[in-house]
């Protein structure tokens, strides 16, 4: 069977904000350009979630696209609303409705992933297909979320009710546009949550679309509500809005811990962070060299490196490193950099101006700092934000490459002794979102896997987020988890209904 082809110029539809079910304007009537990172050029206009305005009779700072958004939801969210009296069942057909819908126009989504976002066409196709995955497989939990009967002391019969956490807002990144639509939507609607979503000013087109298919496949007005703008302005009044009772952010961890702060200034409202990451990635001498490298390649380099979960450290065994090194490099030299629309490449161009330029910045680092670089760390093309494929070695834990996250196609190699050792220093971070172990002992694997300060291990493979898994990290990488049925319950309270039950009539 021929691989789908993508759309180079797909028509951009949905431009505006999608609030009640419908595309409206922003308040103000502002846009803001939408870039192709591969070309420099602007690919469409899309209205802003506009700034924040100060009221002279109010206290609070208010965004009135977020608030019209935020109302629509909380309509939506009555307990006489369709939303509410709807079977579970019902809402598990309407999330199937829209997956079904998704891969009618999967090539579509993945072509304007890849027109906003810039990662290959074949990337793009599997982001979509996980999002389906996703949603697929909430959609399966909606009828099935119940409490307990618990047994205690007294005449008393006590039992336990799931119930939504009510408005949700949902701010999610350029890297994964689509997919993390899914994460987000998935557990929400399955749980019986209405949102208010902000995608990234970088990336919102797919974002938008998935909108005009929720209400295709039928869902009601305000369940689904989708506002595009910056961080500072549309994020922003969603964190401090006091109608909104839960907010689910994947991005920085310094952005992470702005919401959180604002989380707190108004209702105390719950939230789930899947924040930033440096992830160790250990190869031991007892491994096949060549599939360890292949390995820990992927790991880096897949999504050009812009996944909070990468493993940009790569610890390897002294008595092995510098065959590995030479293997690294080979693959990366080997990688494909270009346009994204061609099946051939592996890597298109960062998303941004921006992001090209910070990542070009930490390999200055790396090179003052004094570890050796060993191939790319050039910007290619004068044209897009294209970086080559770059391997560091002589790398260590003090330079500002193997503690930062660069968020990008760099792989620092570092070189260690024993599993106790490199332990110690995969856990020297603030960070805990991911790691890896790669050798043929399970001992060791387990060993490893049950001392590292991580979300997740992942052994002899990287990267496996599933639908069915949790995802979340150790410390400063995020609270909460996504995904699985933990990520199901940070979308629930739980309500205890305790009776007196009478001894005799």
């Amino acid at each position: 069977m021929d691989a789908p082809k993508p759309i180079r110029n797909p028509e951009i539809l949905y431009t505006k904000l999608f609030i009640n079910n419908e595309f409206v304007e922003s308040a103000n009537k502002k846009t803001f350009p939408v870039i192709n990172p591969a070309t420099e050029e602007v690919i469409c206009h899309i209205s802003e979630g506009d700034k924040i305005i100060k009221y002279n009779l109010r206290p609070k700072a208010l965004n009135r696209n977020i608030d019209k958004a935020v109302i629509a939801a909380r309509n939506a969210f009555k307990s006489t609303a369709p939303w509410r009296t709807m079977n579970a069942s019902e809402r598990g057909l309407l999330m199937f409705k829209l997956c079904q819908l998704m891969e009618r126009d999967l090539i579509y989504l993945a072509s304007v992933d890849t027109l906003d976002n810039g990662k290959p066409f074949t990337e793009s196709l599997g982001d979509i297909q996980e999002c389906i995955k996703t949603i697929r497989y909430y959609a399966g939990f909606c009828d099935k979320i119940h409490g307990n009967t618990i047994p205690c002391d007294g005449e008393f019969l006590c039992i336990t009710k799931r119930e939504p956490v009510g408005v949700v807002g949902q701010i999610i990144p350029w890297n994964y546009p689509a997919m993390m639509v899914g994460w987000k939507w998935g557990p929400a609607l399955a749980a019986g949550c209405t949102i208010v979503m902000k995608p990234s000013e970088l990336t919102p087109i797919s974002a938008l679309y998935l909108g005009a298919l929720a209400k295709e496949a039928g869902f009601p007005p305000g369940v689904i509500n989708i506002v595009p703008g910056f961080g500072n302005t549309a994020g922003a009044a969603i964190s401090e809005h006091s109608n909104i009772d839960k907010v689910a952010f994947t991005g920085s961890t310094l952005v992470g811990h702005k919401i959180m702060e604002a989380a707190g200034k108004t209702n105390l409202k719950r939230v789930t962070f899947e924040l930033g990451g440096k992830s160790p990635v250990v190869v031991c001498e007892d491994y096949d060299l060549n599939e360890a490298a292949e390995i820990c390649y992927g790991a880096v380099f897949n999504n050009h490196g812009q996944n909070c979960c990468a493993g940009t450290r790569t610890f390897v065994h002294e008595s092995v490193y510098n065959d590995f090194v030479k293997l690294a490099v080979k693959l990366a030299q080997q990688r494909p950099v270009g346009d994204p629309f061609d099946e051939a490449t592996l890597q298109g161009p960062l998303v941004s101006k921006t992001q090209m330029e910070r990542v070009l910045g930490y390999i200055e680092k790396g090179i003052k700092e004094g570890a050796k670089l060993e191939c790319g760390g050039k910007r290619l093309n004068s044209k897009g934000f294209f970086v080559s494929p770059t391997v560091f070695s002589n790398v260590t834990d003090e330079m500002t490459i193997a503690k930062e996250e660069i968020f990008g196609p760099v792989q620092s190699i570092l070189k260690f002794s024993t599993l106790d050792e490199v332990i110690e220093r995969s856990n020297n971070t603030q960070y805990g979102l991911a790691s890896g172990i790669i050798t043929k002992n399970l001992n060791k694997a387990m060993y490893y896997a049950d001392r590292v300060e991580a979300g997740s291990v992942w052994i002899n493979s990287y990267d496996l987020c599933l639908p069915q898994t949790p995802f979340g990290g150790y410390k400063q990488s995020g609270q909460g988890r996504e995904l699985g049925e933990e990520g199901l319950h940070e979308y629930l309270e739980t309500k205890t209904i305790t009776m007196k039950v009478p001894s005799k009539l």
